[in-house]
């Protein structure tokens, strides 16, 4: 018998993020699945539980922690590193789940929301029995982070394009467009670029008490950038940052 799998965007780590139907999903679970992904990275895994004390009033539900398995780098193809790392996620997902028998509905709290930049619905298509899957939508970083700066992500009727920092560094500036959003970035990618005339709005742990955010011009705030990234690294363990740039 197949479960009843949701995926639940839960914002960016703050309870004010939930919408009543995510409030809702949550208490109609019979379990909840929490990563727990290693030394110095404990904080993510306690946003999640104190979002469940937040808001969870259903006293059936279960919560679950599970080891969230390391990305193996020895593999040289990016894409069979992170086929081989979902695979991974997707057995101790079916461990979890094996191991509360009885659960019929079982959710995940996924960072942001689980169609931007998130592999939960990819892993999910793993699970055997194949699960049925509801998606329940949430506050993503890019929205956290244009309000956190009070701030548009489009120009009028101009497009702009998402992508990662790896690609903004192997690939430069992508044709046909002036506003660029990147995320997953390792740290400094804009570096590959030409900072000239280039305007960057910048945040760390947005929408969260930790917040920090910069903007200005890419060629007088990038050293700033950095360095702030790495001391709130440093301090937290983690970091989770998104940035915004625009040609002007």
């Amino acid at each position: 018998m197949s479960i009843h799998l949701t995926l639940i965007g839960i914002g960016t780590g703050n309870p004010e993020h939930l919408t009543l139907q995510a409030i809702r999903a949550m208490n109609a679970q019979d379990l909840i699945l929490i990563p727990h992904k290693g030394v110095g990275k404990d904080d993510l895994a306690q946003l999640r539980r104190d979002i469940c004390d937040e808001v969870l009033t259903n006293t059936d539900t279960h919560i679950a922690e599970f080891e969230l398995p390391v990305r193996d780098k020895s593999t040289l193809d990016y894409r069979q590193r992170v086929d081989d790392w979902h695979d991974a996620i997707a057995a101790v997902w079916q461990g979890a789940i094996d191991t509360h028998g009885t659960a019929r509905r079982v959710a995940l709290l996924v960072w942001g929301d689980p169609s931007l930049y998130d592999s939960t619905l990819r892993i999910a298509a793993r699970l055997d029995p194949a699960p049925q899957i509801e998606v329940i939508p949430g506050i993503t970083s890019l929205q956290a982070l244009t309000a956190a700066h009070a701030t548009v992500l489009n120009e009028i009727g101009a497009p702009f394009i998402v992508t990662t920092g790896r690609r903004l560094c192997d690939e430069g500036w992508p044709e046909g467009v002036d506003t660029v959003a990147v995320m997953l970035d390792a740290g400094g990618s804009f570096d590959a670029i030409d900072p000239k005339c280039i305007h960057i709005w910048w945040g760390a742990y947005v929408g969260m008490k930790e917040q920090i955010v910069i903007e200005g011009p890419l060629n007088e705030v990038s050293a700033k950038i950095k360095q702030t990234r790495a001391q709130a690294r440093a301090d937290h363990g983690w970091i989770m940052d998104i940035y915004l740039l625009r040609k002007s």
